[in-house]
């Protein structure tokens, strides 16, 4: 296990992760960073440990808001999905008809007259 420290709010702390993951965990720091410091500058009154709490309810409404997202577009792909495979199915029918029509149009068959 990978021990790496992060700064967060000014301050160092010392975090451990996965092996190969110690650039993602310095991007995550960084992100969450951004939050308590934004929080910290509007809202100056709050305790270290309220700060991060509020950082972290943020990060959470944020994530909360994109699965929501996430899914009201999965939703969408797949009603697309079905509505496409509905038109080709009316196309390849409408192909398959066409076709029989041309067949008994140089045959000489009963479409012929139609």
């Amino acid at each position: 296990m990978a021990q790496l420290t992060i700064e967060v709010n000014g301050r160092p702390y010392l975090v451990g992760c996965e092996d190969g993951q110690e650039s993602q965990l310095r991007e995550l720091a960084k992100v969450y960073d951004a939050y308590v410091r934004q929080l910290g500058g509007e809202i100056a009154s709050l305790g270290e440990t309220r700060l991060f709490l509020m950082g972290a309810l943020l990060m959470a409404d944020e994530l909360q808001d994109v699965r929501t997202r996430l899914a009201h577009t999965q939703a969408e792909l797949n009603r697309l999905r079905a509505e496409r495979d509905t038109l080709e199915n009316k196309a390849a029918a409408a192909l398959d008809a066409a076709a029989k029509r041309v067949e008994a149009l140089a045959g000489g068959g009963p479409a012929a007259t139609n």
